[in-house]
């Protein structure tokens, strides 16, 4: 793991952000290493989202009898989808992990 040291954080912001870790019953550390997580992980949605977007422009679009959204989510939940197991299909497909 990494250490990052942040530096000239003004006084006032110091005090906002160590008031909401005390708030919520954590330590300042665990509560910005919280905000670098959800930061993270908005980063990668973003990624995640134009690599979708990236594969929807090279493909024809979906007819009527593609299942619906619903149907899909569904599956996805379950662990399953047309093709077995969701697991390792990522990989499969050659995309990249993008969580620790």
């Amino acid at each position: 793991m990494a250490n990052l040291t942040i530096r000239d954080v003004p006084d006032d912001v110091r005090s906002a952000l160590a008031a909401e870790a005390r708030s919520r019953g954590q330590s300042l550390q665990s509560y910005l290493l919280g905000v670098l997580r959800r930061q993270a992980d908005f980063i990668w949605n973003v990624d995640l989202l134009a690599e979708v977007g990236e594969e929807l422009a090279h493909t024809p679009g979906v007819g009527e009898s593609a299942p619906r959204a619903a149907e899909v989510l569904a599956r996805a939940r379950a662990g399953e989808d047309d093709a077995g197991p969701t697991r390792g299909r990522r990989a499969a497909s050659g995309s990249r992990s993008r969580r620790r």
